[in-house]
């Protein structure tokens, strides 16, 4: 039985965005593992599961160099026939792993964060590492193609073995209309990782904002507060938020799909270099209309004033304004911007379409092995 590798720098990601493919490639006969550091939902993965460190904000050398022969050896180990890196290690070091004991792998950019929007030695050191890692990969997936672009641009890769894929895109039988009970208020709802850079701070002003028109809005926040990332929100902000009325704080979930089914309207006002937020994509796919900015990866999902509205990057008041737009629609334009949105994600985005390109690709890179041309780790 030959085995596959997913790897990742959390096993929440693997948990919440790779389970389906892993599924399938499963019920193909493969043998899939998990490779990811350890946290609260390494153990609801339900197939082989291996822990690795990887300090994901890290910029020590040496740890790097540690964390590629960590990678070496367990490939060694495990002998692999193909390895699946998503996210900007993995893609660098596991890819650098790989090459040595030739076994192949597919990248996938899953967005490029403030990495590649920064000027500094990190960012320019993070580029280089793509540059000379990214030929080594059999095959790399980009999520929009504006990060396609902008590594063309930077000629870290070249047309061949690379393809646009519609994000980790969405289990559209999961995440499916469901009819909401009414409510005597007019919910928005955020829910992502509770960072600065999805645009809490501009959703929060907007809502300070609207409040002083409308009595009949409630602005929700659903994530959990990622207390390792520097640019996190704290518990202490959340409190003060509450406490002063500005927001309802959900807490975290495993299962979104309740809190978007009694949401109005769902609110990404993210300035963070997305690939396409896997939120949006469940938000539209159970017909809600969405307010997002005109931000790579966010807006491949909003066609404005179809199925939501875009908003202008870093800008409350503009923010403030499509809010209030959404809440004067009449309803019956409303429910119709959320049969759009479900549409398009039928059309574009459904998870079936992504692993359908990774079949493909696995089946032309692991032909040839098949036929007799295996590697030797040893070698």
């Amino acid at each position: 039985m030959k085995k596959i590798v997913v790897v990742s720098n959390t096993a929440w990601s693997i948990y919440n965005f790779r389970l389906n493919l892993m599924d399938v490639l499963s019920r193909k006969g493969y043998q899939v593992l998990a490779l990811a550091p350890e946290d609260e939902f390494a153990k609801k993965i339900p197939f082989e599961y291996h822990h690795i460190s990887i300090n994901n904000k890290g910029t020590n050398p040496i740890e790097d160099i540690i964390l590629f022969f960590k990678f070496l050896y367990f490939y060694k180990k495990q002998k692999p026939s193909l390895i699946l890196n998503y996210t900007i290690k993995p893609n660098v070091y596991s890819t650098f792993a790989s090459q040595i004991l030739k076994i192949p792998c597919i990248n996938n950019i899953t967005g490029l964060g403030s990495t590649f929007t920064k000027t500094t030695g990190i960012s320019t050191v993070t580029r280089l590492l793509y540059r000379i890692s990214a030929p080594f990969a059999s095959q790399i997936f980009f999520q929009n193609k504006d990060d396609y672009s902008l590594f063309q641009a930077l000629k870290i890769v070249s047309k061949k073995r690379v393809d646009v894929i519609p994000g980790s895109g969405v289990d559209t039988n999961k995440y499916k209309p469901v009819k909401r009970d009414n409510e005597e208020k007019f919910i928005f709802l955020l829910f992502a990782r509770l960072l600065w850079e999805k645009g809490v701070g501009e959703y929060i002003e907007a809502a300070k904002n609207i409040q002083q028109r409308y009595n009949n809005l409630e602005f929700q926040i659903l994530g959990f507060l990622d207390v390792a990332n520097p640019s996190a929100i704290t518990k202490n902000e959340i409190d003060d938020w509450v406490n002063r009325g500005v927001i309802k704080y959900l807490g975290s979930t495993c299962d979104v799909r309740y809190f978007i089914a009694r949401a109005d309207c769902i609110v990404l006002p993210s300035y963070y270099r997305e690939g396409i937020p896997k939120s949006l994509l469940e938000a539209a796919s159970m017909e809600k209309p969405i307010i997002t900015t005109n931000n790579i990866g966010c807006k491949e999902v909003v066609d404005d004033g179809i199925n939501g509205f875009l908003c202008n990057i870093k800008d409350p008041n503009d923010l403030t304004e499509k809010i209030e737009r959404m809440v004067n629609l009449p309803e019956e334009e409303r429910i119709n911007m959320g049969k759009k949105g479900r549409r398009k994600i039928l059309r574009k985005f459904d998870e079936k379409i992504v692993i359908e390109k990774y079949l493909d690709s696995i089946k032309k890179i692991l032909e040839p092995i098949n036929k007799g041309f295996d590697y030797d780790v040893d070698k």
